[in-house]
């Protein structure tokens, strides 16, 4: 039975896996996209489940600092386990680790809509008992099994202005009221305080900054320059950006040619919405001058859920020399090179920059706009499988 919104998500990968190795189960992904409706609704398929919500001191306390014996008298018996946002808990990391030793027969699941304690303390002492899993806002492919594909076409324009968050796609009517408010209470407050931010209004500037650069290479020393501040904190909040979800970067691709860009950086938003609530503009696609960006943006983005559901561990980059040409978006897996272009208008003129083809001649190569983009954001652009959904692949929310 469906919970809240009612659309159906996608619980690919598998966590068989994870299940079978008595692994914990680690989600990580933004705040409000809907990692706890899902597991509320894993815990339907058990007749013991603990939750825990780390939002709540009193049940971080029943975490913090514990002994190994007290978390076997805590968690033992369950079918499910849920710790929701466990990057609350002081040295999360070790409590993980004590919690993995135990090899309980619960199902563990892990949430956290951050990752600097949470990813980044788990990797050293929890080494082995995690497996990581991203959960993103809502994808393409899960409105189109909500609806169908003619529908989704039909609303491609709104995605691109107010993104997928769940609460955004459910309720179109107050999206600039959800957005803003996502937007002020958990990025321009909660953040800063989680992050040990003192000047929130430079992370808004940057942030500002960053939603107008979206598809552009960035220099950390043009936006301290820009910021009145130097490039230590401009690095330090953008790295703080990338652990919350809200923004992620793409690196320069270099291989083969000596005037390729090796360090080049791109950042893109998680969604499109949050971007444009940066900005404050949620006008018609027919009046703005940022089409291009919001494209991009959005395709990219779709293109990484799609890697999630799909177990896709290929890399993702962008391209660009010296000499000033650049291809959008590669990726590179399985000893296999990618090239795409992003023009929403499918009458624009594109082709491979000869550097490129010349360097690169085994590659593939397409031109991805709003006509052809399904076959790209569902797997099958360069003869690659498709996500099919099934009753043992989803979980509805």
């Amino acid at each position: 039975m469906a919970d809240t919104y009612g659309i159906t998500r996608i619980a690919e990968p598998s966590f068989n896996a994870a299940y079978n190795l008595k692994k914990i189960i680690l989600l990580i992904g933004p705040r409000q996209i809907g990692k706890t409706t899902f597991l509320r609704q894993l815990a339907g398929k058990g007749q013991h489940v603990l939750s825990l919500n780390c939002d709540d001191s009193d049940d971080v306390f029943m975490l913090e600092e514990k002994s190994s014996s007290e978390l076997r008298k805590l968690l033992f018996g369950y079918d499910y386990v849920f710790i929701d946002e466990a990057q609350r808990i002081k040295n999360v990391g070790l409590v993980l680790k004590k919690i993995g030793d135990l090899h309980l027969d619960s199902k563990i699941f892990v949430t956290g809509s951050s990752s600097f304690d949470l990813a980044g303390s788990s990797n050293e002492p929890a080494t082995g008992r995690i497996m990581q899993y991203k959960f993103y806002p809502l994808s393409t492919q899960e409105m189109i099994f909500h609806t169908d594909e003619r529908e989704e076409r039909r609303m491609l324009e709104n995605r691109l202005i107010y993104g997928m968050y769940p609460e955004v796609v459910t309720h179109l009517g107050y999206a600039r009221e959800i957005l803003s408010n996502i937007i002020e209470n958990y990025l321009y407050k909660d953040i800063p305080a989680f992050g040990g931010i003192k000047k929130s209004d430079l992370l808004q500037k940057l942030v500002r900054a960053l939603a107008f650069q979206v598809g552009s290479e960035v220099s950390y020393n043009e936006l301290a320059n820009m910021l009145g501040v130097d490039k230590e904190t401009v690095e330090n909040y953008i790295n703080l950006l990338e652990k919350v979800f809200v923004v992620f970067r793409l690196d320069s691709y270099s291989r083969n040619l000596r005037n390729e860009i090796k360090k080049g950086k791109k950042i893109y938003f998680y969604d499109n919405g949050i971007r444009n609530a940066a900005i404050n503009n949620f006008s018609p696609l027919e009046t703005r001058n940022d089409v291009g960006i919001l494209w991009k943006n959005f395709i990219i983005m779709e293109r990484q859920k799609r890697k999630a559901l799909l177990n896709d561990y290929s890399h993702s980059f962008f391209w660009r020399t010296h000499s000033q040409q650049e291809i959008d978006y590669l990726e590179e897996g399985d000893g296999k090179l990618s090239a795409y272009e992003f023009k929403y208008n499918p009458k624009a003129k594109s082709k491979i920059p000869p550097a490129f083809a010349k360097a690169y001649p085994d590659a593939h190569y397409e031109v991805v706009n709003k006509e052809n983009y399904l076959d790209f954001v569902l797997g099958m652009a360069g003869g690659e499988g498709d996500i099919h959904l099934s009753s043992n692949s989803s979980t509805s929310f």
